[in-house]
């Protein structure tokens, strides 16, 4: 079984290992499972989530070794919105040289759930990078988003269960 790299994949230890990258970090906390208007998670073992307002939140990488080959990178991400206030999400993983210098990324489009057409319950969503040539030396996972009525609280996005391995 691969090792996940991200240390706090789901919240159980606050914001610890995460960078809030704007606004100061007081638009992001971390609820229980399933949370006001919410959704059990799909999977065991999963107990809290980070919750948003706005913004994104960060955490960077350093893979423990240097690779002649290019091993497979997976990343998974879990979201979800409120049954009572719509949501957009948004996730951005980049593969860095020792520059930090972005050598592949991956950035799909945002998702806005809408509890009005959607039952927001948890997506998950997953890519894998590929022949991204030598050099790779550190990842950055960032995800995010907000919610769409703009109203005061955490009520935006949901995310949890974090994930970056590499196939060795």
């Amino acid at each position: 079984m691969d090792r996940n790299l991200l240390k706090n994949p789901t919240g159980e230890e606050q914001l610890e290992f995460w960078e809030l990258t704007e606004n100061g970090g007081s638009q992001w906390k971390v609820e229980d499972m399933p949370g006001d208007c919410g959704h059990d998670f799909p999977k065991d073992g999963v107990t809290t989530y980070f919750a948003t307002s706005f913004e994104k939140l960060v955490e960077r990488v350093t893979p423990v070794n240097s690779w002649t080959a290019e091993p497979a990178i997976t990343v998974e991400d879990w979201y979800c919105g409120r049954t009572d206030c719509g949501c957009t999400y948004l996730m951005t993983v980049c593969l860095l040289d020792e520059n930090h210098e972005v050598i592949q990324e991956f950035k799909p489009d945002p998702v806005t759930l809408d509890p009005d057409c959607d039952d927001c319950s948890w997506k998950q969503v997953s890519h894998t990078f590929s022949g991204y040539g030598p050099g790779m030396r550190y990842i950055t996972f960032e995800h995010g988003g907000q919610d769409t009525k703009f109203w005061d609280g955490w009520f935006g996005v949901r995310v949890t269960a974090s994930s970056v391995t590499i196939e060795v």
